[in-house]
Order: C-alpha cells, then sequence, then structure tokens
C-alpha cells in the first residue's frame, strides 16, 4: 500500500475521497479525456474546486496547468502508487454465504488492488465448492493456510458469534488488517487495522435522510 509516512499527513477524509477520484478519472480516461481541470472535477463529483485541488496536491506530483488541467494518466497513477492499486494485495474472505459469495464475485476489487485468493467456511454444503473461480476452504484451516499463502488482508462476512474466533484465527496466521463486515466489535492486538462496515448505522443515516426528504415535500 501507500508509504505509511504520506498516508499520516493525508487526512481520512482526503483519503475517504481518493477513490472517488480515481473511478472519476478512469471514466474520463476511457472516453479519450487526457487532461482535465480540479474545477471539472469538483463539479461532476459535486465537491468543492479548493478542497479538489487540495487532495490533489497532497498526493500527486502531477501539476494542474492554468487552462489545460491535470494530466489524467499521470494523476491516476499518483493515486494508484497512493493507495497501493498498483501493487495487488492478495486477501482471503471468511464466510462464503450470501454477502461474502457476492463479494468473492465482485471483479471490480482487483481495480483496488484486492485479490481475493481463497474463501473460507465452516458448512458442509460450502466447503470444497468454487464461487468465481475462488475455492471454499473449511475454516479449520484458516490460520494454516493463511499462513501458507502469505496473504495479509482477511475480510469478514461471517455472523456476529463466529467473527471474533475467525478474526483470532486470521490474526495467527499473520494477517494485519481486517475488512469487518460482522455486526460486532472485534478484540485484536492494537498493531492489527480494522475497517468495520456497519451496515445498521448506515441504513439508519439513509433512513433519516429519507424522513427528512419526506417531511420536506408535505
Amino acid at each position: 500500500m501507500g508509504n505509511n509516512k504520506e498516508m499520516a499527513t493525508v487526512s481520512k477524509a482526503t483519503i475517504g475521497r481518493l477513490p472517488a477520484y480515481h473511478r472519476y478519472l478512469k471514466e474520463k480516461q476511457a472516453e479519450g479525456e487526457r487532461t482535465i481541470s480540479s474545477t471539472a472535477i469538483a463539479e461532476d463529483l459535486h465537491l468543492n474546486a479548493v478542497q479538489v485541488r487540495k487532495d490533489l496536491a497532497l498526493i500527486s506530483s502531477v501539476a494542474g496547468k492554468p487552462k489545460l488541467g491535470f494530466d489524467v494518466e499521470d494523476l491516476i497513477a499518483d493515486i494508484d502508487r497512493f493507495l497501493g492499486y498498483d501493487n495487488v494485495s492478495d486477501a482471503v474472505l471468511v464466510g462464503a454465504g450470501g454477502l461474502g459469495s457476492a463479494l468473492v464475485g465482485y471483479g471490480g476489487f482487483k481495480n483496488y488492488g484486492l485479490n481475493i485468493v481463497a474463501a473460507f467456511d465452516s458448512s458442509p454444503s460450502l466447503v470444497g465448492t468454487t464461487l468465481h473461480g475462488v475455492h471454499v476452504f473449511d475454516v479449520g484451516e484458516l490460520t494454516r493456510l493463511v499462513r501458507r499463502l502469505n496473504v495479509r488482508i482477511g475480510i469478514l462476512t461471517v455472523p456476529k458469534e463466529a467473527a471474533q474466533g475467525a478474526a483470532d484465527a486470521l490474526v495467527s496466521g499473520g494477517v494485519r488488517a481486517i475488512w469487518n463486515f460482522a455486526p460486532v466489535h472485534l478484540s485484536l492486538p492494537a498493531n492489527i487495522a480494522v475497517k468495520n462496515e456497519d451496515m445498521a448505522a448506515s441504513l439508519a443515516i439513509l433512513s433519516k435522510r429519507l424522513a427528512e426528504i419526506l417531511s420536506n415535500e408535505k
């Protein structure tokens, strides 16, 4: 992934906007655009142009040229380098049910530096099967195979009661970062990076926003 010192100097808010810039720039590149201005990026993504310029200046060596703007290809390369998209990391997924199967089947992860190389589950109906080209192993093999594959990223899509045990097994195998979709707080060593995806919280925010919109329409 990107240089740790670089990451430390960039806010979480800026890092959170970089994937949107990257996706937008790739679309423009596919359309044949060679240069783009920060103003155009801001307008299309509904952001502040000053903020866009600040974000890009923090992570890019490419200077925006007056009237011409940024070179799209060079800017994409700088975001790739900063976020580590140019250095694909292997990952394993634990929990090969509905959500897990959907994540395994999402081919776009490789564009963002993530390659799911194996899946794990405890269900006899799933163990030994293949999901979108990814083999499903018995979860009892998790620590051993993660260590053998030298994987550093684990994705958890298991029920909450199984999450802590699966996380512990991942850490024992050498995983250093966990993307947690289970609705539970994980107790892990301080040197393990964790990103929790709280779907209940996201739904609550969406529902509240919907209620506000409907209320304003009355």
